[in-house]
């Protein structure tokens, strides 16, 4: 579960709240996959819960950093050597974050199929949760290159934003 929360002292950002949706959708799918007791494999979908949703609250914290640096940046009074370098990272982590959220939508979506009662909406939340987490994190991408129209990150960001859309759909109809 994700130990840090967005406060209005803090501003951390898009990224940083889409990086700990995702790693709270995670802990849900962890929680989902331990409950599906007859599944062979729940003990290994639940490690890989928990080791996405550490992966997502590093990758929370990378992004509240990459976002307070390029607002210095955007900030100063002299900012061209050092803008291209903040808007990389600025788009780097997100990229991170949207793969990773996908992961996640997946991932719910397999337990999905496998949990019962409760868990399984869990799990379907789960992933819708995810998807909207790689949304939002695919969204930051595109608006960081929003200088770079032939930077393929935005282009990537997208696709596992659609693939963590499909995801849920997925873990939907498997609770239907």
């Amino acid at each position: 579960m994700p130990d840090q929360t967005i406060s209005v002292d803090t501003p951390a950002g898009a990224g940083f709240a889409a990086g700990t949706t995702a790693a709270g959708a995670a802990a849900l799918v962890a929680a989902a996959a331990r409950e599906a007791e007859d599944w062979e494999e729940a003990a290994g979908a639940a490690a890989q819960a928990a080791a996405l949703g550490e992966r997502l609250t590093r990758l929370a914290r990378r992004d509240a950093d990459a976002y307070a640096r390029a607002r210095a940046v955007l900030a100063a009074p002299t900012r061209d050597a050092d803008l291209g370098a903040a808007l990389t990272q600025a788009a780097d982590v997100p990229l991170a974050l949207a793969a990773a959220a996908s992961d996640v939508a997946d991932l719910a979506a397999l337990v999905s199929l496998h949990a019962a009662g409760s868990a399984q909406a869990d799990a379907a939340a789960a992933a819708v949760l995810a998807a909207g987490a790689a949304s939002a994190a695919a969204h930051l991408v595109a608006v960081n290159l929003g200088m770079a129209p032939a930077d393929d990150r935005a282009r990537r960001a997208a696709e596992h934003a659609g693939a963590a859309a499909a995801a849920a759909d997925r873990a939907l109809a498997a609770g239907a």
